[in-house]
């Protein structure tokens, strides 16, 4: 039965794509598009913009793997995380909706944060599930998970009151949070898969670890290893299924701590880092891999991109860096950029914030070897899989969310979509509406100098068609763009929603 199913798959493709063909290579009818793919999306943690090869020429970091994605699907070169840090996207992503409209205004959430994703929010997976998708979660979680009390003190041998389990993901094996962050656990389904009967002692970067609980099985260089497997698991045993599947697989690396597994040191002469961002593309690869054995790889969306910018400092004044000493938590330009050229770091409202890459393979609809310069935001994922579906979002549902299928498809949008709204760690907004940029803020907003204030003026305003690397504050010469701009922050953030009510993205 398993056999025959496959045949039949690659035989079906096979004639459609013939006919497809024959028609025209050129047209893209809706009636050609499948509707229900399955979906993969993988998020890596904390991957700069210039972490990788064909993103980044320049790069000593071999990352065949991403390259070959690229290759094989479209690129995305203006793709941006609604936020510079990683629990505001991750909620961004899952809910299609900005982060800073919940109770979390800044920063991110530790290990036993408050659950942040309220139970009457639809997630992506709640409504893919509802679409008949089969979903499972795999990976860092980090969005709060209600870790049971006793007293005073966690109670490790109940189930977590929230998680994946209970926002739509049938099947979830996660990490509470960043792999820096304690409790040391793997949560299957809500249940804790051993007693954290260890004391993790805290250490310094690149192993940057906090002192906190880990069970024996969580062994922090194999945790990469252990999440592929259970990813590559869901896949085998969905692969056969008559219904698509959604697979979210959020990563832990490379985020620290920069711990590369053993069989990766040394690979890339680029020190640790170097070494950890190759062990993702390898990982990348084996799963890509994966979906290949699993006879599927050809009705698979699959999207990877990265939950904000690398933390990887740029050091221009000729200080040792990571080369010289493995605690040093930054490059010089001759030996590595991890965010390319842009300004900043991980966390900054600067677009080495949030401009990430974003690299999407869909055999069945996306031509290889495509580019896309279109502004688009992570939070855009939720309504374009409705629009794959063919399924039309409530008003209250993913309202920050707009389709890129169109995008996929290498069609101009049919209508524009609302300016993206970004996010610092220190809640410093800024709005991007087509070449221009304003930064509500006289700073960073986050790591770097200066590092400013939310709302405290001069504010900033970039032409990034022209200044990419946001070299020169323009807002003097241009008064009257960024009044309009801050006018189209304060309206977006007081409507609580980008995407007009009753009209379908």
């Amino acid at each position: 039965m398993t056999k025959l199913k496959r045949l039949n798959r690659q035989i079906s493709a096979a004639v459609v794509t013939a006919v497809v063909l024959f028609a025209s290579v050129q047209v893209r009818a809706a009636e050609s598009i499948p509707t229900k793919p399955n979906i993969v999306f993988i998020l890596a943690d904390d991957m700069g913009y210039g972490d990788v090869q064909v993103l980044n020429p320049e790069s000593k970091i071999p990352t065949p793997n991403l390259n070959r994605l690229a290759e094989q699907g479209m690129t995305f070169t203006d793709a941006h995380t609604p936020s510079a840090v990683c629990t505001p996207t991750r909620y961004g992503t899952l809910a299609g909706r900005y982060c800073w409209r919940t109770k979390l205004k800044r920063g991110v959430l530790n290990g036993y944060g408050t659950p942040l994703i309220s139970p009457d929010r639809t997630t992506v997976a709640d409504f893919l599930k509802s679409q008949g998708y089969t979903t499972g979660a795999v990976g860092k979680w980090h969005l709060g998970l209600g870790f049971a009390k006793e007293g005073k003190d966690f109670d490790f041998a109940k189930p977590v009151s929230d998680g994946p389990h209970t926002h739509g993901f049938k099947e979830s094996h996660v990490i509470p949070a960043s792999l820096d962050f304690p409790p040391y656990v793997f949560i299957e389904n809500g249940v804790i898969t051993e007693f954290p009967g260890i004391t993790q002692p805290a250490q310094k970067f690149p192993r940057f670890l906090r002192k906190g609980e880990r069970s024996d099985d969580f062994v922090m260089e194999e945790v990469l290893d252990h999440l592929l497997e259970r990813a590559t698991s869901f896949v085998s045993d969905h692969a056969d299924d008559e219904s698509p599947f959604f697979l979210y697989f959020p990563l832990t690396a490379p985020h620290k701590p920069v711990w590369p597994h053993p069989k990766y040191v040394g690979k890339t002469e680029l020190g640790p880092y170097g070494d950890f961002v190759h062990q993702v593309d390898d990982i990348v690869g084996q799963f890509l891999k994966n979906l290949d054995e699993a006879g599927v790889a050809d009705e698979t969306l699959v999207i990877y991109t990265s939950d904000n910018g690398s933390f990887m400092y740029r050091y221009e004044d000729g200080r040792p860096d990571h080369l010289d000493q493995e605690s040093v938590q930054g490059y010089r330009p001759e030996h590595h950029t991890a965010n390319g050229k842009l300004r900043g770091t991980k966390a900054d409202i600067w677009e080495a914030g949030h401009r990430v890459p974003f690299f999407v393979r869909w055999p069945e609809v996306v031509r290889a070897g495509s580019t896309c310069d279109t502004p688009i935001c992570l939070t855009d994922f939720f309504a374009t899989v409705a629009d794959i579906t063919d399924a039309t979002l409530e008003d209250d549902t993913a309202p920050d969310s707009f389709s890129f299928l169109e995008c996929l498809q290498e069609e101009d949008l049919s209508s524009p979509r609302a300016p993206i709204i970004n996010h610092s760690v220190n809640g410093t907004f800024a709005i991007r509406d087509g070449e221009w940029k304003l930064v509500l803020s006289d700073g960073s907003g986050g790591r770097e100098a200066p590092k400013g204030k939310p709302f405290q003026k001069p504010y900033q305003l970039y032409n990034l068609k022209s200044d990419l690397g946001e070299t020169e504050n323009v807002i003097d010469k241009h008064p009257e763009i960024a009044e309009r701009l801050e006018r189209q922050c304060e309206e977006i953030r007081n409507s609580g929603r980008s995407r007009i009510a009753g009209v379908s993205q």
